[in-house]
């Protein structure tokens, strides 16, 4: 087969999608040896997005044309005789050139729509039925989101499929010792809480300012809130709370943070805090389980599915039960020490290499009903 995936995600400083278009399609390539894959984009691509790349697997600037969905990709498609494409941004070409395979991550923009721009939001609303109607299948990572899809945007559930993500392979524990570099640059102290995320309505920061004050107010504890993440949108919010509550000399914010560094602060912190009010997987704490942090995320289900019993659990907007959440870990040694080692057995489970192969089944399922449907019309 010859795969062609959107590679716009791997355009900019990646995030969410752009880690999981990278590690896929690196992963893909690794176990269809006997395929070819291609990343595809009309945007250059952000400077170094491989460090390995597969031979089968290789990084195409098409030339950019306008409207590149309606046209500029349908013809490359044809031109270059792709057998499948892969659309992991939530977009394909409604050019029936190919079967089509697209990536939802998440709904948030149709069910949290407060959480965002209003143009991506009308965008959306107009984009997302028509694409999950003329996508040959569907995947997103976890069940809660195909049931989302299934009831929201009244797909067949037989169309979708669940490929769960996984941490990246760089994500593993380091020794306190060689996070040292990483917390001297950022002036992070020896003990501190650690969000991830990018700062914006949707990932709550602002319960865990209120619960983090609460634990400063009313407690002899006194542990630095790193914030690592590039600032979003409606920032006016957390920007007048820190002030009003004088916690900035309390507060880290490190903006975006490379790989290494972030595998340094997630080996180190006492504890990680994934608060955020809807999910379609959730990267961060899983990624600090890997790296043995102690995790507390929202009580939603998305998160109970990916993190099982291997975090605490709190009510997104409930500051008093997420203080005393904090306190708790931060008192207790032990019950960290339990919590990592949870945390390290439950992200075991998840690899890219598993993702690939759920991945390529559905591929192949795909190609596999093209053929029998063309002997049928021949």
């Amino acid at each position: 087969m010859k795969i062609g995936l959107d590679g716009i995600p791997l355009a900019s400083t990646k995030t969410g999608i752009g880690h999981y278009t990278l590690e896929l399609s690196q992963a893909l390539a690794a176990l269809g040896t006997h395929d070819e894959f291609e990343l595809i984009s009309p945007i250059p691509f952000d400077s170094s997005p491989f460090e390995y790349p597969p031979p089968n697997l290789k990084r195409v600037e098409a030339p950019k044309r306008k409207f590149w969905w309606l046209l500029g990709l349908p013809l490359y498609i044809r031109r270059h005789s792709l057998s499948l494409f892969h659309g992991t941004n939530y977009e394909i070409p409604m050019w029936d050139e190919c079967p089509t395979v697209l990536s939802i991550h998440d709904l948030s923009l149709l069910l949290y729509p407060q959480t965002h721009l209003d143009h991506l939001v009308r965008r959306a609303r107009l984009r997302l039925p028509l694409m999950t109607r003329f996508a040959t299948r569907v995947i997103t990572a976890t069940e809660t989101v195909k049931q989302e899809i299934v009831e929201h945007l009244q797909v067949d559930p037989e169309k979708i499929a669940v490929t769960p993500y996984a941490p990246r392979h760089n994500f593993h524990p380091l020794a306190l010792e060689d996070t040292e570099q990483t917390r001297a640059r950022f002036g992070i102290e020896d003990k501190f809480i650690l969000f991830v995320g990018t700062i914006e309505p949707r990932k709550n920061l602002i319960t865990l300012l209120r619960a983090f004050a609460d634990v400063l107010r009313n407690t002899d504890l006194r542990p630095q809130l790193v914030v690592a993440g590039q600032k979003g949108w409606l920032m006016d919010e957390i920007s007048t709370y820190v002030n009003s509550e004088n916690l900035s000399d309390r507060i880290v914010f490190t903006g975006y943070v490379n790989d290494r560094d972030l595998r340094g602060l997630y080996s180190s912190c006492a504890v990680c805090v994934y608060p955020s009010l809807y999910e379609g997987f959730g990267f961060p704490p899983l990624e600090a389980m890997a790296c043995g942090a102690p995790v507390i995320v929202s009580d939603i289900p998305v998160l109970r599915e990916v993190t099982g019993d291997a975090a605490v659990r709190v009510s997104p907007l409930d500051v008093q039960r997420l203080a005393e959440s904090l306190v708790e870990l931060l008192r207790d040694e032990g019950k960290r020490a339990y919590f990592s080692e949870a945390g390290r057995d439950r992200a075991r489970r998840f690899t890219w290499e598993k993702t690939a192969k759920l991945t390529l089944d559905v591929y192949r399922e795909v190609m596999s009903s093209k053929n029998k449907k063309h002997k049928r019309l021949s």
